[in-house]
């Protein structure tokens, strides 16, 4: 989903217009900027009672390391870098003799592909031919990103994770060698590395995703689990890096406090989940809840922003600008054409409200709330010459679908429980400000007061428009081939300066 790619990092008082907040009296600034909200780079039951807390030990998926001894949790700490603005990435070793690349990491494509070729905005990239245990299939592979795309070749090679897994795996390995929007200035790595379902593998799924890969050829469980650390730090060229934890295999106890709460995984595709309502401060949009699942709702580290329905983002600002203590604020702000700024050491966020989210629970009939402050949504960008600090809103509109990114994502250790197909939420233990938490967790709370299925009565998925389509196609064809032969049987002439085609997109792979 499109990033916030281009900050303004000259940025000078001149031609800036200052807003008075009647209320408390402060001082705000808007400064235009250009901001691709979205997408980074473009673009799970050992069922214990429902809404418990994942203890560190009883369910083999929070021990400090793998009985197995093929992971161990622990090494596996820190072993990210990045911000919600860049993206988080992991180091590996590719191919014989291994060369290294930074690999983003993203939950929401399903493809693992590296740089093979030379670009402006990249310091190396993976060389084919220097390794010796590469193998090209022969076949393309092209993916579009809601922003930026690439395409290049299908292949295989061996890899290894520094700090993952123990041991080396022959991998799926899609080369880039062309794209378009898709490495951004001032990233750091060169490559993606998906993390969802082979539905979403490109070109098709018969190409086995990284985590499938790593799971069939090393036995580790069907679990990993993701922590970012870049709350409340300025997503800014001019800043140190966050960050963070791709744990392999399992949960690690150490990075999260409290409880870990499941929400059951819909279709393994994307990872979607079923979101019941928002609620802004105390106040609860009141919204069919079939609107948050319009098309669809995921979690995905792979998008900057949390990403809302064209109607569930306009209530959100609604009942943000009716709750926050700053009035009229500019719409540029809200839009993400625009930064908020405040004098230096004048914090704004007592000035917004907490944002809520409430998931259906692995019981059905019960649901569990997860919550962030104003630090993780209204968020710090740069500065201007000492005197100003400035920020983005962390919340964008979308044309397909809620989307759970980093924005949300920062505040808590996700564990994808594909294994048990649920995802799981507790709050970080690098999400905190002052020594106080910034995102919350609470219930369980009775779901009865929400619809009973809030995904099925929305748009159908796109699983089962595939299914729709190509049963459609078949039937189509079947219809045709009766006609061509009743056509021939009585005349015994065919026309063959009219040769019908299938080149019509009955099916269309949208991708984020």
């Amino acid at each position: 989903m499109p990033s916030p790619r281009h900050r303004s990092r000259d940025c000078r008082p001149k031609g800036v217009s200052t807003l008075m907040a009647l209320k408390y009296q402060v001082s705000r600034f808007s400064i235009p900027l250009k901001i691709f909200t979205g997408k980074f780079n473009s673009s799970v039951d050992l069922d214990l009672t429902p809404l418990r807390k994942t203890e560190t030990s009883g369910n083999g998926l929070s021990l400090a390391s793998d009985p197995s001894g093929i992971v161990n949790f622990l090494d596996m700490v820190n072993n990210l870098q990045g911000d919600s603005g860049r993206g988080y990435y992991i180091e590996m070793l590719i191919g014989t003799p291994s060369q290294t690349l930074n690999i983003l990491v993203d939950t929401g494509s399903s493809n693992f592909a590296v740089a093979a070729a030379a670009h402006p905005f990249i310091t190396h990239f993976f060389n084919r031919a220097v390794s010796s245990t590469y193998s090209s299939s022969g076949r393309a592979v092209a993916v579009r990103y809601t922003q930026g795309n690439w395409e290049g070749e299908l292949g295989t090679d061996l890899i290894s994770i520094p700090r993952g897994p123990n041991g080396t795996v022959t991998i799926n390995i899609a080369a880039i060698l062309s794209s378009d929007g898709f490495f951004l200035p001032s990233v750091n790595w060169q490559g993606i590395l998906g993390l969802a379902y082979p539905l979403l593998a490109r070109p098709d799924s018969s190409v086995e995703p990284f985590f499938n890969s790593v799971v069939r050829q090393t036995g580790i469980p069907d679990v990993f689990s993701l922590q970012m650390c870049g709350a409340g730090i300025a997503a800014s060229a001019n800043t140190g890096l966050a960050g963070g934890s791709l744990v392999m295999g399992g949960v690690e106890p150490t990075l999260y406090r409290g409880s870990m709460w499941y929400t059951p995984i819909m279709q393994e595709w994307y990872y979607q989940v079923e979101v019941l309502k928002l609620e802004v401060g105390d106040q609860n949009l009141n919204l069919d809840c079939k609107e948050y699942n319009s098309d669809k709702a995921i979690v995905d580290s792979g998008t900057t922003l949390l990403r809302l329905p064209i109607n569930v983002f306009r209530a959100v600002v609604d009942a943000i600008s009716q709750n926050s203590l700053i009035q009229d604020p500019a719409s540029g702000f809200w839009m993400g054409t625009k930064l908020a700024c405040w004098a230096t050491g004048e914090s704004p966020w007592r000035f917004f409200p907490k944002l809520s989210i409430y998931l259906r629970g692995t019981n059905a009939s019960q649901s569990f709330r997860i919550t962030i402050l104003p630090q993780l949504y209204i968020q710090p960008i740069t500065d201007v010459d000492g005197t100003l600090d400035c920020y983005r809103f962390g919340i964008s509109s979308s044309v397909n679908g809620l989307v759970i990114g980093a924005t949300v994502m920062e505040g808590f250790y996700v564990a994808f429980d594909r294994a048990q197909k649920r995802v799981g939420f507790a709050v970080s233990t690098c999400a905190e400000a002052a020594g106080q938490p910034l995102a919350e967790i609470s219930g369980p709370y009775l779901s009865e007061s929400v619809s009973s299925d809030c995904v099925s009565g929305g748009l159908l998925q796109e699983p089962l428009l595939w299914v729709l389509a190509y049963s459609l196609m078949g039937l189509c064809a079947l219809v045709l081939l009766v006609l061509l032969l009743l056509l021939a049987l009585p005349c015994r002439r065919r026309s063959r300066d009219s040769e019908i085609t299938d080149e019509s997109s009955l099916v269309r792979h949208r991708i984020k």
